[in-house]
């Protein structure tokens, strides 16, 4: 086994600067090798910081946007916490096993974000609302959009370097926020609170608190308001009306009669597999007004030809895990997929790389009918269950979706997609799942979780 780059420290970020315990976390790659250790901070030490949040003001709109494009670019470009963006790039995809094409594309996306973040941000505010209360000071009185609190708690996962674009928003909005890293992959969160310092942003204005998980909770009840990212179990366990959950995506396509599936197995291809599959917006259910079987057997052999590889390869675009964590993944496919009929992956889906970490590669599989349990089944690489549907089913199988992509033209149908409140968002045509902008609710704008418009009135003078 080839010797790894060095083992490196990773600092807590408090309010007055760099924080080194004693108390640190082994950070290892897919293979199990050692790469950094992070240090963990005590629950004192996650009450002062939160106080310290709530005592400072943000900076003004205009200084916000500034710090914000300035910290995007040396995010993507620049060294930072002494690495280079292609140190930073190799680490996460060896930590994550997230191909180091999508870990470049992320940190793109991620610089240009920041840069965008004020005016992204700013697309949820009321038409009626002003963005500052000056504008609303009439005897007349006006909406003014407000905070609904000062300090925003982040638990961020370890799937896609792009889910810190949400507290970007946050930033750009004037809170303050504490980001609790994930402890697989602490190195996009690092790095972007110490580019948002380097910028100019002050240490009483975002933080970064390696937790363990007894004193996580902590962090999220110091806050005003929460963002929990994770899978079903971490949704009920931070459910509240301060906590918005980010579970499962459950995204969707739906093929309809009269448009031919085969003309739409790049956008099926698209969508199931960008990114390695490990997003919330990745496809994991197509839906045939027909039968499934052709469009299925036509998708498990372009997926078929995606090659298991390390993640660092130039190739690669296939998530990586230890041996053990992928063997675990065989086992709980094999269990979820029931009596669904296996065209690829059925066997399983762990490919041994020699060095302890192996590719999870595709998977599909065909159900019965529209309302199969195993539709339910969202895992973090390109697992695919493809289902008939017909009219009679209703929407009801469609929904709980983050994303749905429809491909037809039928105006009665689309009308009753748009208006399922289970269906969060809808693309009508050959848009892929996996497609977005700046400025586009994801699920819903950011902006109605952490803002709020109330009315303001002033006699004049």
């Amino acid at each position: 086994m080839s010797a790894g780059p060095a083992v490196i420290g990773l600092d807590a970020l408090g309010p007055s600067g760099a924080y080194r315990s004693r108390t640190t976390e082994r950070v290892d790659d897919v293979a199990g090798r050692h790469v950094a250790d992070l240090s963990l901070v005590p629950s004192l030490f996650v009450q002062r910081a939160m106080r310290a949040l709530r005592r400072a003001q943000p900076p003004p709109p205009e200084r916000r946007r500034a710090i914000l494009a300035a910290a995007g670019a040396l995010f993507a470009t620049g060294t930072v916490g002494g690495l280079t963006v292609d140190e930073y790039r190799h680490r996460v995809a060896r930590v994550s096993g997230l191909p180091i094409s999508a870990v470049r594309r992320t940190t793109e996306h991620l610089g240009d974000y920041a840069a965008q973040a004020s005016d992204a941000s700013g697309q949820a505010r009321p038409t009626g609302a002003a963005a500052d209360w000056r504008a609303a000071a009439t005897p007349n009185g006006g909406g003014v959009w407000t905070r609904r609190g000062d300090v925003l708690a982040v638990h961020a996962p370890a799937n896609t370097p792009a889910i810190h674009t949400a507290w970007l928003d946050a930033v750009a909005l004037g809170y303050r926020v504490a980001v609790r890293p994930s402890r697989r992959e602490p190195f996009t969160a690092h790095r972007l609170v110490l580019a948002l310092r380097e910028a100019g942003l002050g240490g009483d204005q975002a933080v970064l608190l390696p937790t363990g998980h007894s004193t996580a909770g902590a962090v999220i009840s110091a806050a005003d308001l929460a963002i929990a990212f994770g899978g079903d179990q971490v949704t009920r366990k931070y459910g509240g009306t301060a906590v918005l959950s980010q579970g499962p995506g459950r995204s969707k396509i739906l093929i309809a009669d009269g448009e031919d599936p085969a003309r739409h197995l790049d956008l099926i291809v698209e969508s199931v597999a960008d990114q390695a599959g490990t997003g919330c917006v990745n496809a994991t259910a197509v839906f045939v007004e027909g039968d499934p079987l052709p469009l299925a057997e036509a998708l498990a052999d372009r997926l078929g030809r995606l090659r298991p590889l390390p993640p660092e390869h130039a190739e690669a675009t296939l998530p990586v895990k230890s041996l053990g964590e992928a063997r675990a993944v065989d086992d709980y496919l094999r269990s979820a997929a029931g009596g669904a009929k296996g065209l690829l992956g059925g066997a399983g889906v762990s490919a041994d790389l020699g060095d302890g970490s192996a590719s999870l590669t595709p998977a599909v599989f065909v159900v019965e009918h529209a309302g199969a349990p195993q539709l339910r089944v969202e895992l973090g690489f390109p697992c695919v269950w493809v289902a008939p549907w017909r009219r009679s089913d209703g929407i009801g199988p469609l929904s709980e979706t983050l994303v749905l992509t429809a491909v037809t033209e039928d105006e009665n149908l689309i009308r009753e997609l748009v208006g399922e409140p289970g269906i969060a968002n809808v693309y009508i045509g050959p848009i892929p799942t996996t497609w977005t902008r700046p400025g586009l609710p994801h699920d819903g704008y950011l902006g109605e979780f952490l803002m709020r418009s109330k009315s303001f009135a002033r006699t004049g003078k």
